[in-house]
């Protein structure tokens, strides 16, 4: 056990410790640009934003927000899907609305999303098969809207922007978003798109702060958004 724990230590192709230097560079210069930085840090987390976005790792919540530690609450899976079943992420939800009481909950999908793509493309990767069948839901509900559009991209980029729709709509069916509203809290949620060859947030128009009805949120959520990309389109003629 010890020569393999010196091995791991040791082994340059194994080593993590240019993380841990870096870590220790970060906290340093951090420290220099503001003394109280961490101080303040350990003493509370009161963030006034819940970010649902995807895993992947070229989505940082915070670095796109240009928000520092502590300022945003982040939760993240493959293709930023929200699930009543999903206890990891509904109590995720339950504790920013409830403890911490953050005043907006952003759904966060990216163009170029594997998970997504995945999905359109009816590919099987293993395992998380079972995870994105929620997209392929999503595609099925949608499909008669998305195979109208005979532009392969332009359809998958649809399919980015209808799983946030979708996955608002799930979080706003949350019995933790219906008992907040119901006790009159201020808790707002969104849809939002991130472009990974652009650095841009693009806001879906969406935007839910008090109880609705399911199919009437979701009918109302995509004439919006139907009607947001063919406004776009136009300009873009």
């Amino acid at each position: 056990m010890t020569d393999s724990h010196e091995n791991c230590q040791h082994n340059p192709e194994t080593s993590l410790q240019n993380l841990l230097d870096k870590n220790r560079q970060w906290a340093e210069r951090i420290a220099e640009l503001d003394p109280g930085f961490f101080p303040r840090l350990a003493a509370q987390h009161k963030p006034e934003y819940l970010w649902i976005g995807c895993s992947d790792s070229r989505v940082p919540a915070n670095e796109i927000c240009g928000l520092l530690p502590g300022e945003i609450f982040v939760h993240r899976n493959i293709a930023n899907i929200v699930l009543q079943s999903d206890f990891n992420c509904v109590s995720v939800i339950q504790f920013a609305v409830d403890v911490l009481k953050v005043k907006h909950i952003i759904v966060t999908g990216h163009y170029g999303c594997a998970g997504v793509y995945a999905a359109h493309e009816e590919q099987r990767i293993g395992l998380a098969d079972h995870w994105i069948a929620h997209v392929r839901a999503v595609f099925s509900r949608h499909e008669d809207l998305l195979m109208a559009e005979p532009v392969h991209l332009e359809r998958e980029r649809m399919l980015v922007e209808l799983n946030v729709i979708e996955q608002v709509v799930n979080v706003c069916r949350l019995p933790v978003m219906q008992d907040a509203w119901n006790r009159g809290q201020d808790v707002t949620v969104h849809g939002w798109i991130y472009g990974l060859q652009d650095g841009r947030l693009r806001d879906l128009g969406l935007c839910v702060r008090e109880r609705r009805r399911t199919d009437e949120l979701r009918r109302e959520a995509v004439t919006a958004w139907m009607a947001k990309r063919t406004r776009e389109s136009s300009l873009a003629a």
